[in-house]
């Protein structure tokens, strides 16, 4: 009996021992790769902002605007070209993609028209949901295409929905959760627009 309760505080002591040596290099993981991480998405948003927007020389500062209570903030990035506003990129944001929460840098230009998009995140179905990078911007096809359209003259929602922008082929979630983005993008600019804080 007695071995029996030395084996079982050993196995205990082992586990307990394993657990913590398993959690300190877990640690020492994150602290080693979060820098990194950090630069690598500051990369990826900064081409981003390039892709969506007509060229710029200068980026204004940065604002931090709300959609609306009780809603994520987004990210406006005004770009100018020789001390004129060119557009505006901005890191909005999805939950109701497939999948849950999608990224998305979308560019406005000056006249108030989407000049770009650029998918940032995503846990869309590889082949569905995933089209959503590529879909959107294919001048060939106009009735999917989002480019040089705004939501005030271009029913943002899936045809399927009785909208103007036809939906990726099997994936109408991903295709809602997509313009939702745009939408909800193209609303905070206009709201604050008026109000003289979108760097218009």
């Amino acid at each position: 009996m007695a071995k029996r309760e030395s084996s079982f505080i050993n196995m205990v002591l082992t586990l307990v021992l394993v657990t913590g040596i398993a959690a300190a290099v877990l640690g020492f993981v994150y602290d080693f790769t979060k820098g990194p991480i950090e630069v690598a998405k500051l990369k990826a948003q900064t081409e981003a902002i390039k892709t969506v927007l007509p060229e710029f020389d200068e980026l204004g500062e940065t604002m931090v605007l709300s959609p609306g209570e009780g809603q994520d903030s987004l990210e406006f990035f005004p770009a100018y070209k020789n001390g004129e506003l060119v557009g505006t990129a901005i890191k909005t944001y999805t939950k109701s993609g497939f999948s849950g929460f999608i990224s998305i840098m979308a560019g406005i230009d000056k006249d108030g028209n989407f000049s770009g998009y650029s998918v940032l995140e995503h846990a869309e179905t590889p082949g569905l949901g995933s089209k959503m990078g590529v879909w959107f911007s294919n001048p060939e096809k106009p009735n999917q295409y989002v480019i040089g359209k705004n939501p005030e003259t271009t029913n943002f929602t899936v045809s399927k929905d009785g909208g103007d922008i036809d939906a990726i082929t099997a994936s109408t979630i991903s295709s809602r959760a997509f313009l939702d983005a745009l939408t909800r993008a193209y609303s905070t600019y206009k709201n604050n627009k008026t109000t003289g804080d979108s760097g218009q």
